[in-house]
């Protein structure tokens, strides 16, 4: 059965160095799915970068819906524009910064209903696996 999701909804997560709604995954019934809509502040003087994290079982599809930012992964720098869409593979360690003057708004998705079981990130709770 379809259902409609409003933002209301949605789940804020408290993840270091963003603002990330959860909009849909497991634990809102998706079975195979987490949506994620995550905005990345323009960075202040004297502040520090967020470390890269990694999804161990899993990719990452990440698509810019406004701002500008760069991926910094395991298998280079990507710079990253409106409309851009970035696919991360499974394993790869990386982070996402602004490097823009506007917020970074991004449209993260998984496919899996639960990331926190296969992702590791400096600060944040997750996979026993953490490096």
């Amino acid at each position: 059965m379809a259902r409609l999701f409003t933002p209301a909804e949605a789940k804020q997560l408290g993840l270091p160095g963003r603002k990330a709604l959860e909009l849909v995954s497991g634990a809102t019934g998706s079975r195979r799915v987490t949506l994620r809509l995550v905005e990345i502040p323009v960075p202040q003087p004297g502040e520090t970068p967020r470390s890269p994290h990694q999804h161990y079982d899993f990719e990452e599809c990440i698509y810019v819906l406004s701002g500008k930012g760069a991926t910094y992964a395991d298998s280079g720098e990507f710079l990253l524009k409106v409309g851009d869409t970035l696919l991360v593979p499974a394993g790869e360690k990386h982070v996402t910064r602004n490097i823009g003057r506007e917020p970074l708004v991004l449209l993260c998705i998984f496919p899996v209903a639960d990331i926190t079981k296969s992702t590791a990130e400096p600060g944040v709770s997750g996979d026993s696996r953490k490096s």
